[in-house]
């Protein structure tokens, strides 16, 4: 990932509330057959390793956790993003020059995986992941609603994987390299837009103007 200084998030604590708040992760892994992607939800595990590691499962029949086992992966988790256009800056109503971009978070974990093939260590993973997901909902679903026969049935069908991290990089570009005018611009037209991801670019351009 290029990464200019002025972009760059190192704080532990933003890194991974961004994790948390964006689960659904992208797994790139490299075999003999090259590069692989796959797209699942990560939990993230504080506690279970100097840096934290990511918990989750992939069906059995995909082979990722037999040729990716003890390998080392990249997963990268993405945050909100959007278009940014130039006439939101001031200097583009002073000289015109300016260009468009975009605007994004992201966060990089680097790390080994492992393939964990425990019915018990499942069982718990999914009750996070379940427990995490449902609580909000106004009816949630619980894991024992199933039939036991039937749990067990799909527990046979899924295999554990973590990736113990030993690296993680967060890219914030939210128009820190703009003067505080552009970035103004930014915010106000961002908040024309009515959607999530333009309105929590705005809040993180905001914070910029405040530091």
């Amino acid at each position: 990932m290029y990464l200019p200084a002025h972009f760059e998030e190192s704080r532990d604590e933003v890194l991974h509330a961004l994790m948390r708040a964006h689960p659904f992760a992208t797994l790139v892994t490299h075999h003999a057959h090259g590069l692989n992607a796959d797209h699942l939800p990560l939990n993230f595990a504080a506690d279970v390793a100097p840096h934290g590691a990511l918990q989750g499962h992939v069906a059995r029949a995909n082979p990722v956790w037999q040729q990716a086992a003890d390998s080392d992966v990249l997963v990268i988790f993405h945050g909100p993003q959007t278009y940014v256009t130039p006439s939101w800056y001031e200097t583009k109503r002073e000289h015109g020059k300016a260009v468009p971009t975009w605007n994004y978070v992201a966060v990089h974990a680097r790390g080994r995986l492992r393939a964990i093939d425990d019915p018990a260590w499942l069982r718990g993973q999914l009750e996070t992941l379940v427990s995490r997901h449902e609580t909000q909902l106004a009816e949630p679903w619980q894991i024992s609603d199933a039939p036991p026969d039937y749990i067990d049935k799909m527990l046979a069908a899924i295999v554990g994987i973590e990736i113990l991290i030993s690296e993680l990089k967060g890219k914030w570009k939210i128009s820190q390299n703009q003067p505080a005018a552009n970035r103004a611009g930014v915010i106000a037209g961002l908040g024309q837009q009515g959607t999530d991801d333009a309105a929590q670019i705005a809040e993180l351009v905001k914070g910029t103007l405040g530091s």
